[in-house]
């Protein structure tokens, strides 16, 4: 009867460690790329469902390589930057010229990092490759209170594009 007790009270903490991986393990890794502004700006995007302007930033060796049909290297960071998008007095996005969202208050980051041998510490039902995010907020410091498995549960459909939602705006970004 004690052993059964025992090997129960093993099993505990060991499942409780394993339910908690994909919330919390990884982010701790990537650091704010201070320098994010270097990299290739690949893509903007208005999303009419939370009326947000977004911009997406590539390192240039990952721009490279997708351009070039070849993997997308370890130690490549893609940084996306959320602003508000101005609203007019109805609280409708206000476009430029073009139609686009224009922006305004920046909201947040949330940043991509591929990395050889990372993701291990991921269920396969949710592991992403190499790649792992952190979500950062304005003021750059880590959102602990993001949901980063809505990342992951996004970007897994995108195995054959290395998990990469705008992949082919790489190819045609201006350098």
């Amino acid at each position: 009867m004690t052993r059964r007790w025992s090997i129960a009270f093993m099993l505990v903490p060991l499942t409780l460690s394993l339910a908690s991986v994909p919330g919390s393990a990884g982010p701790e890794k990537i650091a704010f790329p201070a320098n994010y502004k270097d990299h290739v700006l690949y893509a903007t995007v208005d999303r009419y469902d939370n009326k947000q302007y977004r911009e997406l930033y590539g390192t240039p060796e990952a721009v490279k390589a997708v351009r070039e049909g070849k993997p997308i290297p370890s130690g490549t960071i893609l940084t996306l930057v959320q602003y508000k998008a101005q609203v007019d007095g109805a609280g409708n996005p206000v476009k430029d010229a073009n139609g686009r969202f224009i922006k305004g208050n920046l909201l947040a980051y949330t940043v991509m990092e591929k990395r050889t041998g990372w993701g291990t510490e991921y269920p396969d039902n949710v592991r992403n490759g190499e790649w792992g995010y952190q979500a950062f907020k304005a003021d750059k410091t880590p959102n602990t209170a993001a949901k980063l498995e809505a990342c992951f549960n996004c970007h897994k459909p995108y195995e054959k594009q290395d998990y990469v939602l705008l992949y082919d705006k790489m190819k045609t970004a201006e350098k």
